[in-house]
């Protein structure tokens, strides 16, 4: 057994594959001293013939075997197609045949079933990283993509459940078991396909029961900027019926168009990445998992509409876990599986069992005898993903459509109020039985549904989510700097605090203000909606005391007509990478539109021109601010080396041990016209030195004081400069000074923003 064998031990019987000589970038490495053997586990699937005889070796070994690593591309459709061009044609390209000391490596590969070749194979060794500086490029531009959120690591079973879906636009989505989140960005995504609608009428509310893990769930949503997420933080299998107020001023149930049911389980067919399943496994694991599993599904097949599809998924390949939950919803089960107790003792029906088994194993784990009713599940839908047919892990799913609503459910909960008259007629045993008013006040009788119970919260207490009035004093200043278009949605912006100054606005779409209004007691909300606006105290002495958030430009940005500044491809060049560049850098068209405007936030919006076939092909939108005699533009550094990226520009890292510090090199290549190389006067340098300067000495002051003292541009939004080296031809290199960490007192972003190493050196080659 594994647990009586030493470490030394462990390493001479540990089973020897093709793959072991090296450390993989894919799951599962790293876990050299576990023995990978089960004797029960062999045992328990073998007797259940899931796997076909014929090909039991080869299942086994390659359960074995790590799992190679799969991404996806995220973001909505434009920028998403913009990142798999620029894999295809730089990266993807310089690895078809690339050998590495003799070896050939092994190009990715698209998942064929997935849409769009927006999710890729990927199996290469840290090994062969270490050795070639084309893959460890390559692998500098995941790790960056990933950190700015565009491309997620994600496994290729674990895309399947969305894509079944079918989601649209106006539908209401739970994510009942939403942690860590990679399946509910892709339902936003889904949500989002039409990119020139801002708000969806649908939206997507993300549950979990572990309150820290919804933190991990609002890290990765956040990324998305969407305001038609909700996170919360709920027990799925007691998950609280929520309501909403109809047009017509009534309140009815809250019913799904979908949901999405990725339960807890025991992982079994996770062996691949998750190592330690081989010596922990037992049958235990899922006979405790069986009845949570089955209550989870049951609470939300009666929450989802009549019509409404509901896609359940694990990870494991037990029909315990499986296709017995899906029978219990249908009252039904299917197949010639058995039950056996982690001592290995089998039992083929419930009468076998003895009682002091009975909790265990429950009669829902047993299969029908009767073939009409079997015939009738048609549970040979399900699909149960076996890890040797495409390399992946063991994944199952179900797609179950509700036709008729659950027999206990047949009335539906009254939430609409009672309006009384001289006499109240009540249903009782199907008949209608009168009361008369006297009668029934004097007995005391209520005729509305009791009031519910108070709900118990735990882990760390939110801060409120406050809806602002439409004439609250806040949007008038707003309205007029940015000249808003009428159709402005005032009311679906929120802050987060009832008194003092509102340091930032957020917007959520119209139909999660009805969720949140109307069901402040009965959920948890963790996070919602997208910061549109923060607060700059001296910006009011140029008309409004609220800056842009690049966080929620695009979802502002339809309604915002004035202080746009249309900039060119060389315009974002040069924003994008200089800190601080003077307006006579700009295109003249930009110029003339920013010498109109006074000091303070705008937008700056890079459209595609169609005869363009180099440029991006989507539209680019920055926030940025209009100083005395510069612009800058407000956008965290891995956002800026995806935007560089999508320009053409080529965005690397290099070690340096000697200066351990962090450059960005800006090189032509050799048959570059001139005028498309960058150059930075002496006379910036100096400037940007002393900015650098005064905004570090004001980091350290206090909250107060710095309200007081800062000017405008200041409280970036984690903005992190990189310092820039730039080659030019015949000139000696200027540099842009090092990086402007913004004030400890600034309200972190939840963007996924990470420090690089100082030993990094960073080196842009257009």
């Amino acid at each position: 057994q594994p647990c009586s064998v030493g470490r030394n031990q462990a390493r001479k019987l540990r089973v020897q594959t093709p793959s072991q000589d090296f450390e993989l970038i894919g799951w599962g490495a790293g876990y050299q001293d576990i023995i990978k053997e089960n004797e029960l586990y062999e045992k328990y699937y073998k007797e259940l013939k899931i796997v076909p005889v014929e090909e039991w070796d080869q299942f086994m070994a390659s359960m074995r075997e790590p799992l190679p690593a799969t991404i996806r591309i995220t973001g909505y459709k434009s920028h998403a197609e913009e990142i798999l061009q620029c894999l295809k044609t730089k990266y993807f390209k310089e690895l078809q045949d690339l050998e590495v000391d003799g070896q050939q490596i092994e190009a990715p590969q698209p998942l064929k079933w997935y849409p769009g070749e927006l999710a890729w194979h990927i199996n290469i060794s840290r090994k062969m990283l270490r050795k070639s500086p084309v893959l460890e490029k390559f692998h500098q531009f995941l790790v960056s993509e990933t950190e700015s959120g565009n491309i997620s690591r994600q496994e290729a079973v674990s895309m399947i459940p969305p894509l079944l879906m079918d989601i649209k636009p106006h539908h209401k989505i739970l994510d009942m078991c939403a942690a860590p989140g990679s399946k509910t960005a892709q339902l936003i995504e889904m949500l989002h396909s039409d990119m020139n609608i801002p708000f969806p009428e649908g939206f997507v509310i993300a549950n979990d029961v572990d309150n820290k893990r919804c933190y991990l769930l609002v890290h990765q949503s956040k990324r998305l900027h969407s305001p038609c997420i909700m996170v919360i933080n709920h027990d799925a299998s007691n998950i609280p019926r929520l309501q909403m107020v109809e047009a017509d001023g009534q309140r009815d149930i809250l019913f799904y168009d979908r949901i999405l049911c990725d339960v807890p389980c025991s992982g079994d067919a996770t062996l691949r990445k998750n190592i330690d399943v081989w010596k922990k496994w037992t049958t235990s694991n899922s006979l405790q998992l069986h009845g949570l599993q089955q209550r989870i599904v049951i609470r939300g097949v009666e929450q989802l509409t009549v019509g409404g599809r509901m896609v359940y998924s694990t990870c494991s390949l037990n029909p315990i876990e499986n296709e017995a939950v899906i029978a219990t919803v249908l009252e039904k089960s299917e197949g010639e599986h058995r039950v056996m107790t982690r001592e290995g003792q089998w039992f083929a029906d419930w009468s076998e069992v003895p009682e002091n088994k009975q909790t265990q194993i429950r009669p829902t784990m047993f299969p029908t005898k009767d073939p009409e009713k079997l015939k009738a599940m048609n549970l040979e839908r399900c699909i149960r993903v076996l890890p040797h047919h495409q390399n992946t892990g063991g994944f199952f799913v179900a797609v179950l459509q509700k036709r008729a609503t659950m027999p206990w459910n047949r009335r539906e909960p009254k939430v609409r109020s009672f309006s009384f008259s001289n006499k109240i007629e009540r249903l009782c045993n199907g008949k209608f039985l009168t009361f008369s008013l006297s009668l029934s006040l004097s007995l005391g009788a209520s005729f509305s549904p009791p009031p519910s119970k108070k709900m118990k919260l735990f882990g760390f207490k939110e801060d409120p989510f406050v809806f602002l009035n439409e004439d609250d004093p806040i949007f008038p200043p707003i309205e007029t700097f940015y000249l808003l278009h009428s159709s402005f949605p005032k009311f679906n912006v929120l802050t987060r605090t009832h008194d003092g100054k509102k340091r930032h606005l957020y917007m959520v779409s119209k139909e999660l203000r009805n969720v949140l209004l109307h069901n402040s007691e009965r959920m948890k909300v963790i996070n919602t909606g997208v910061k549109v606006l923060s607060r700059n105290n001296d910006g009011e002495q140029f008309g409004c005391a609220f800056r842009l958030a690049q966080e929620g430009i695009y979802t502002l940005n339809p309604y915002i007509n004035g202080r746009i500044i249309k900039i060119s491809i060389e315009d974002v060049m040069v924003l994008l990478t200089q800190e601080n560049p003077f307006i006579g850098k700009l295109s003249s068209e930009a110029q003339k539109v920013a010498k109109k405007l006074v000091m303070g936030s705008i937008v700056l919006k890079y459209e595609p021109d169609p005869l363009n076939t180099e440029g991006p092909k989507c539209p680019i939108v920055l926030c940025g601010w209009r100083g005395k005699n510069s612009i800058r533009a407000f956008v965290a550094k891995n956002e800026r080396l995806h935007y560089l990226r999508m320009l053409g520009v080529e965005v690397f890292r290099e070690k340096n041990k000697s200066e351990g510090l962090q450059n960005v090199t800006a090189g032509a290549e050799e048959n570059e016209p001139t005028e498309s190389k960058l150059k930075v006067v002496e006379e910036e340098e100096a400037a940007a030195v002393e900015k650098v300067k005064e905004d570090l000495d004001r980091c350290e002051k206090s909250d107060e004081t710095r309200e007081a003292t800062e000017k405008p541009g200041e409280c970036l939004e984690d903005v992190k400069e990189t310092k820039v080296e730039i080659e030019t031809e015949g000139d000696v290199t200027k540099e842009i000074p090092d990086a402007i960490n913004t004030c400890p007192n600034i309200e972190k972003s939840n963007s996924a923003e990470e420090t690089s190493s100082e030993a990094d050196k960073l080196n842009v080659k257009p």
